[in-house]
């Protein structure tokens, strides 16, 4: 009786259709159970779409990181077989005796020899280089902008060095950075404009929204949160009309709320411009305003 039950045991093989986290994860789950893993990917290696990512939701860890350990294991599992630049064709038979079709492009590369020195590149004779057709829109700009960069270009030079001196001669003066102006400085330097936004983005100095002539900043550090910063900001919103990062109509006022201004024994505190404000109080916000009629 137990030699019968022994004989219908079967282990059987799993086939994990897709590459990437998921599929990897499933195969290595399967593998360390003891059964033999077949893991079918289309392209030409395993990771999928994680593999692009640099960061991952929601604890902004390294994508990479991650899935660099799976990769390896699932390459060196005993129990798994790789099946890249496959594609499954068809699947006949019931649970437990599936016959299953796969279509595996020729590689031309032994895999079981490849240590990825990446020399098999140099003599692929397929060249996929990208082409970019399409005409390059003219700029438009103000000529107000146009002559500001101009000579700002003839001033600090036209080398990649002198971006960010130019950058913040024009945050300065105009107190934003138009679309219009790192459109015309890339094309006029030969630099990406993803480039110069990734510039402006950085630095919390530049801003692509105008600015008003007058920068009210109010800290909401641990002092001045304790002794009412809250009230301040929701009388300054009243006010102003305005929310935190936003500038007035009339380009009269910004709002930013900063942690600390370094005045911790004047909390709550407000700066406008270089001036501070201690010990300010709800009711003295509209008075403050108006020591800023233009």
């Amino acid at each position: 009786m137990i030699a019968s039950r022994q004989s219908q045991a079967m282990t059987g093989a799993v086939m994990v259709i897709g590459g990437g986290i998921a599929g990897i994860q499933s195969a290595l789950d399967l593998a360390d159970s003891g059964f033999k893993v077949y893991l079918v990917e289309a392209t030409p290696a395993i990771g999928g779409n994680m593999a692009r990512l640099d960061k991952t939701f929601p604890t902004n860890d390294c994508s990479m990181c991650i899935l660099s350990p799976k990769l390896v294991e699932a390459a060196r599992h005993r129990n798994i077989e790789l099946l890249t630049l496959a594609e499954v064709q068809g699947v006949t038979g019931s649970a437990g005796h599936f016959q299953i079709e796969v279509k595996q492009k020729a590689r031309y590369v032994d895999a079981t020899k490849c240590t990825g020195c990446g020399l098999c590149l140099a003599q692929c004779p397929t060249r996929n280089l990208p082409r970019f057709d399409v005409e390059e829109e003219p700029v438009v700009i103000d000529l107000q902008f146009k002559t500001l960069v101009d000579d700002l270009l003839a001033e600090h030079g036209t080398s990649p060095n002198a971006v960010i001196r130019v950058l913040q001669e024009v945050n300065v003066r105009l107190r934003y950075l138009p679309r219009e102006v790192i459109a015309y400085l890339g094309r006029t330097l030969d630099i990406p404009a993803s480039r110069l936004y990734r510039l402006g983005t950085f630095y919390k100095s530049f801003s692509f929204i105008p600015r008003g002539r007058h920068t009210i900043s109010l800290c909401d550090g641990t002092a001045c949160h304790i002794r009412g910063s809250a009230r301040l900001i929701a009388e300054l919103k009243r006010e102003l009309k305005i929310d935190v990062g936003q500038t007035t109509p009339d380009r009269r006022f910004s709002l930013e709320i900063v942690r600390c201004l370094g005045c911790c024994s004047l909390a709550p505190v407000v700066k406008v411009d270089e001036r501070i404000y201690g010990n300010v109080k709800s009711a003295e916000i509209a008075k403050i305003l108006k020591d800023y009629p233009t």
